[in-house]
């Protein structure tokens, strides 16, 4: 069974992304220093998988740590979610996020390239495209100056991984980028679980609507949209853990020195009024939310075309939105 590595591995999207690992079947190596996440997950992801994963509690920094786990275990690839992600925090402590982001990647790429390890997913953002002159967004769409620290370690990262491959290191590599991923695992015993006051939207209406949040405050009502709420493309969890096994699939089939990128959305925009009214579509419950001013800094609209990873990686994304909302409802539910 082939062994990937998953830096970050107990967060949201690396625990899903260890179980579809494991569905298609790969063993996970979890590497996690939880600082944004919760060793619990590791009891959850045995319930749903039968396996109890092994696990490494640090830093991606650490290098001497990297070079023990590939040391006891032949890992064959690596999926690279350890980076720190709030935008707004990222402003104000920005060296931290350089240091985390970009600094871990470089130990990274050191490690592999020492043990000989050929195989790497990345965990970008479409972040890199700011706000687009063109909608829907392509691979193509050219990357703009980044609105945030947090957005510029994605687009540094992405450009060390195209210089290295031209460098001919002998790897292969695929970035990631991330629209808003949502949703929860089908069996409500993994999902998002911010720390202290949720950065995303999502977990911020669950909390209110279980009690835990006074309400949502809906950051501008009079933007160039439908409802004049901002636009953006939501994909279920779930879906994007399947796009890495997806990419991984792919790169055993191409030659060394590989390196591409792939849009991971639904191909569809949502407004924030629309996702709140599918919420209380299937849940049944009000939610109290107000209209505030617009906040700084965001994007209007932006959504993904997804052509090029449905014709080239055969990934198409299986959830609604309505099933996104469903999902985080019963995971918030579950946590009582």
């Amino acid at each position: 069974m082939k062994k990937i590595l998953i830096t970050g591995g107990a967060g949201y999207i690396g625990s899903h992304t260890a179980v579809e690992l494991w569905n298609s079947g790969m063993e996970p190596i979890i590497l996690d220093d939880l600082s944004n996440s919760n060793e619990d997950v590791l009891h959850r992801l045995k319930e749903i998988t039968g396996k109890q994963f092994v696990f490494y509690k640090g830093d991606c920094n650490d290098q001497s740590l990297l070079e023990k786990i590939c040391t006891e275990h032949r890992i064959e690839g690596v999926i690279h979610f350890a980076a720190f992600k709030a935008v707004g925090e990222s402003t104000q402590v920005p060296l931290k996020y350089y240091q985390n982001n970009v600094g871990s990647l470089l130990v990274l790429l050191e490690v592999m390239k020492e043990k000989g390890i050929h195989d790497l997913v990345f965990s970008s953002s479409c972040t890199v495209y700011g706000q687009p002159d063109v909608l829907p967004v392509t691979e193509a769409t050219p990357r703009k100056e980044a609105e945030s620290p947090y957005g510029n370690t994605k687009k540094i990262c992405e450009d060390i991984l195209m210089d290295y491959v031209k460098s001919k290191p002998g790897i292969r590599v695929i970035s990631l980028r991330y629209f808003n991923p949502v949703g929860a695992h089908p069996s409500s015993k993994i999902g998002e679980l911010p720390i202290g006051t949720p950065q995303n939207l999502v977990p911020f209406i669950t909390q209110t609507a279980a009690g835990i949040r006074e309400k949502l405050t809906v950051f501008g009502n009079d933007y160039d949209t439908s409802d004049g709420s901002c636009v953006r493309d939501y994909i279920h969890v779930v879906d994007l853990a399947d796009a890495h096994v997806k990419a991984f699939q792919y790169l055993a089939e191409k030659g060394s020195d590989f390196y591409d990128v792939f849009n991971v959305g639904t191909g569809n925009g949502n407004t924030v009024l629309e996702v709140i009214h599918a919420f209380e579509k299937v849940s049944g419950q009000k939610l109290n939310y107000v209209i505030g001013p617009r906040r700084p800094g965001d994007v209007v609209k932006t959504w993904a075309d997804t052509t090029k990873i449905n014709q080239v990686l055969g990934w198409y994304p299986k959830y609604s939105l309505e099933d996104s909302m469903r999902d985080s409802w019963n995971w918030q539910k579950s946590l009582g």
